[in-house]
């Protein structure tokens, strides 16, 4: 792999200079280009045939592999734990609750949490993927959607009604049979309490390994046109995610999340309406999700910020705790500095402090997202007023990438360097979801060796390019398989198709 990757494998002999040095003359227009020899032909093909499996980007592997690699490693987690005994100390945090009090029958915090949230962020990134790629694109290509972004789209959008279906009802009965059910004020009681129930430590895990994913996926896939917006979206919510288990307040976060996460099932479906073609389904939808979204996001919400600035002052002890929560010590005195703040985060038994600064804290994180709503809450009124207008309900943060979906050849989904060609002349197939074009294999010809003009053709002019032998392979934004380069002569644009 490193010789057909490496510096020398990219590069050409002079032969191939003087075929990619040659300047394009309309005068000529009809006299054949000679191509080097048989050996020279099959040295570029042999150079420029290193697969792209191989020759992509680091992002790029990660992208069109998340499942294989996902999998693979929950795989060798679970062989290390079956096989080797003495491993399973090791090991089980990572599937397993930790930090169980037997005296109590709850769970206390501590350092072996991450590796429960490590785990679940690999299992999620690979549940993903492979659900998207071999179930829910499938299916929306056989509920008659074309287009392969729509059905990306499509997939995405499942996925997070699959998601938020479990976990919302899951948040739901938490807050129900808790004793902050439909009063705020319980919300700051009894704190700071340093054990929580297994339920709420797998819920707040989970919940926590999920946003992170999120961020994972946002970062290595296609940047969507709110993506600092959605990056910072989920930045703030990892961080309250975080603070409000590692500083005992589990009470706001969850009601916080049920506040949340009503919303993230109403909108998919309203876009996996409007994928699959039923707009009067997809405008009743998004009726609903507009009515959801207000009464949550700016009622509920505002709810718990008005809880916080005033609830939270007047109940929460202005003290320092220390210690489990079976030999608790406090009140304590604040320390000095500002270092004591992040030992909740390190220290799952060390000193914890409620402050103004901190009660002000949490308040401000809750702020800046309730301004990322307020943001997003325009562009929903912006569409709301054209579906009153007689509009389809159309998502206003996507119409760039509409516009974009609208240009691409719909039916044979062939990638934009194919674009003009005979798609019968090519065959294509799925590995791990991604879809790679390979021109069909075929004997060369005399013929195939000659880069011929030909200004009468149905296409206006294009430059034939030699056969490969099906041994040159083109994937999305990777090695283009021919030279359909009519009107190009710049050596850099060329070698950019071959290479």
């Amino acid at each position: 792999m490193g010789d057909m990757c490496s510096e020398d494998a990219v590069g050409y002999s002079n032969d191939t200079k003087d075929v990619l040095d040659m300047e394009y003359d309309p005068k000529a227009v009809n006299q054949p280009i000679e191509m080097p020899t048989d050996d020279s032909v099959e040295a570029i093909i042999k150079r420029y045939s290193c697969r792209p499996m191989l020759c992509r980007s680091v992002k790029q592997l990660l992208v069109d592999f998340q499942s294989p690699i996902a999998f693979n490693l929950v795989a060798l987690l679970f062989l290390t734990h079956l096989m080797m005994p003495r491993s399973r100390v090791y090991t089980r945090p990572y599937f397993k609750l930790s930090h169980y009090n037997p005296d109590t029958g709850l769970y206390a915090i501590g350092r072996f949490d991450f590796h429960f949230v490590l785990f679940f962020i690999v299992f999620f990134t690979g549940i993903r993927h492979a659900v998207m790629a071999f179930v829910l694109s499938p299916l929306a290509k056989r509920c008659g959607i074309e287009k392969r972004r729509d059905r990306e789209r499509f997939a995405e959008q499942t996925w997070n009604i699959i998601h938020y279906s479990f976990f919302w009802p899951f948040g739901i009965y938490i807050w129900y049979n808790s004793p902050y059910y439909l009063n705020m004020a319980e919300l700051w009681t009894d704190w700071p309490s340093r054990e929580v129930t297994g339920t709420v430590k797998f819920y707040f895990l989970t919940q926590w390994a999920f946003w992170i994913q999120q961020l994972l996926v946002s970062l290595i896939e296609k940047q969507r046109k709110d993506h600092w917006m959605m990056l910072v979206h989920h930045l703030v919510t990892i961080a309250l995610v975080a603070a409000s288990y590692s500083y005992h307040f589990t009470r706001v976060g969850n009601v916080t999340m049920i506040i949340m996460d009503v919303v993230d099932i109403v909108f998919p479906l309203a876009k996996c309406a409007r994928y699959l073609g039923y707009s009067r389904v997809c405008d009743c939808l998004f009726g609903l999700f507009v009515a959801v979204w207000l009464a949550t996001r700016h009622v509920f919400f505002s709810m718990v910020l008005y809880s916080i600035y005033f609830d939270a002052r007047s109940i929460l002890p202005r003290a320092c705790y220390s210690g489990s929560m079976s030999n608790l010590q406090g009140p304590l005195p604040q320390p000095e500095g500002w270092f004591w703040m992040l030992e909740p985060f390190s220290q799952p038994q060390g000193i914890v402090c409620v402050n103004s600064g901190i009660v002000n804290g949490f308040f401000a994180y809750l702020a800046i997202l309730e301004g990322l709503m307020l943001i997003w809450g325009y562009s929903i009124l912006q569409v709301a007023l054209r579906v009153l207008r007689g509009h389809n309900a159309d998502d206003v943060r996507s119409e760039d990438e509409e516009e974009e979906e609208e240009e691409e050849e719909e039916g044979d989904d062939l990638p934009r360097e194919l674009e003009g060609l005979n798609p019968a002349d090519y065959e294509h197939f799925d590995v791990w979801g991604n879809t790679i074009y390979e021109p069909k294999a075929s004997t060369p010809s005399a013929e195939d060796k000659v880069l011929l003009y030909e200004p009468d053709s149905a296409e206006g002019g294009a430059v034939k390019a030699w056969d490969c032998g099906g041994r040159l392979s083109l994937v999305r934004g990777g090695i283009s398989s021919g030279l359909s380069l009519a009107g190009q002569s710049e050596h850099k644009e060329l070698l950019s198709r071959v290479g």
